[in-house]
C-alpha cells in the first residue's frame, strides 16, 4: 500500500510539472512552429542527395530509395517525440550557480527535468509531430504505418527515456567542466551521428557497426525507426522485433544507473558559485 501511494504521489508530481511546462512553452509555441519548416526542408535536402546516390542503382546496403526516404522521415518524426533540452538546461543551472535551489527541493532534479520533458513533448506532439506527419503523408506521399503498433509504441517510449538519460549525462559534465559548451556540442554531434540521424547506421563499415551496437546512442533513434519498419539489423546481427526491444529496455536500465552514478560523483563537486 505504501509503495502504491508513493507511485501515485510521484505521478501527481510528474503531471503537475509537465502541465506547468506545457503551459509555459505554449506561450512561445511559435518557437516550435519553426519545425514545420526546418523538418521538411531538411528532408528535402536528404531527398535530393539520395536521389543522386541512387541514380545508377536500385538498392544500397539493403535499402531502396523509397526505404531510405522513409527512414529519414521516421528519424524526423522520432526526433519530435523524443527530443529534450536536459543537457543544456542542467549545464546552464550548474554554470550560473542556480542549481543550488534544486539541491534543497524535496524531489531530485533528474525527475524534475524528466517531468519537464514530458510536458514539452506533449506540446511537441501537437505542434510538431502531427503537422509534419500529415505533411509527409499527403505532400511527400510517404505512408508511414508501423509494422506493429504495440512494439513501435514501446520502442519509442524507450527511445524517449534513452534520449533523456543520454542528454542528462551530457549535462552532468558541467560539474567538472563549467564552461564546457564546446565539449557538450562535440558530444551532441557524435550523438546525432551514432544514433543514425545523419546517416543510417548500416552504411558504416561493419566493424564500426558492431561497436555502435554496444553504445547507447542507437537505442534512442535507430532502434525505434527499425522497429517501426519491422526489421532490425546492424553489424551483421539480426534480431526479431521483441528481441531488440528487450535489448533496448536493458540498455535503458543500464543508462539509468550510469546517470545515477555520474550524478553522485558530480554533485560532490558542485560549489553553488556561478560563473
Amino acid at each position: 500500500m505504501r509503495l502504491f501511494k508513493s507511485i501515485i504521489k510521484q505521478f501527481r508530481v510528474l503531471k503537475a510539472v509537465a502541465f506547468v511546462t506545457y503551459k509555459e512553452w505554449a506561450a512561445y509555441r511559435s518557437h516550435m512552429m519553426v519545425s514545420l519548416i526546418v523538418g521538411p526542408v531538411s528532408f528535402l535536402v536528404q531527398y535530393f542527395i539520395w536521389q543522386a546516390v541512387y541514380s545508377n542503382q536500385t538498392q544500397l546496403n539493403g535499402f531502396t530509395l523509397d526505404q531510405v526516404l522513409s527512414y529519414y522521415a521516421l528519424i524526423t518524426l522520432t526526433h519530435y517525440l523524443t527530443m529534450d533540452f536536459a543537457d543544456w538546461n542542467l549545464h546552464m543551472l550548474i554554470r550560473t550557480g542556480q542549481f543550488i535551489t534544486y539541491m534543497i527541493r524535496p524531489m531530485s532534479h533528474r525527475y524534475f527535468a524528466f517531468s519537464q520533458k514530458v510536458g514539452h513533448r506533449v506540446l511537441g506532439f501537437i505542434y510538431e509531430f502531427i503537422p509534419v506527419y500529415l505533411m509527409f503523408f499527403f505532400v511527400f506521399n510517404i505512408k508511414l504505418i508501423p509494422a506493429n503498433f504495440f512494439w513501435c509504441g514501446l520502442s519509442i517510449a524507450l527511445g524517449f527515456l534513452m534520449t533523456f538519460f543520454i542528454n542528462y549525462a551530457i549535462g552532468i559534465i558541467g560539474f567538472w567542466i563549467i564552461r564546457g559548451e564546446g565539449v557538450r556540442r562535440m558530444i551532441m554531434t557524435i550523438d546525432r551521428l551514432f544514433r543514425g540521424v545523419l546517416i543510417p547506421l548500416v552504411f558504416f563499415p561493419d566493424m564500426i557497426q558492431k561497436i555502435l551496437f554496444f553504445l547507447p546512442f542507437q537505442f534512442a533513434s535507430y532502434v525505434p525507426v527499425r522497429v517501426f519498419i519491422g526489421s532490425y539489423i546492424l553489424g551483421g546481427m539480426s534480431f526479431s522485433i521483441p528481441e531488440i526491444v528487450g535489448i533496448q529496455a536493458i540498455a535503458v536500465v543500464i543508462m539509468f544507473f550510469i546517470t545515477k552514478i555520474l550524478w553522485l560523483l558530480g554533485a560532490r563537486k558542485f560549489t553553488g558559485v556561478g560563473v
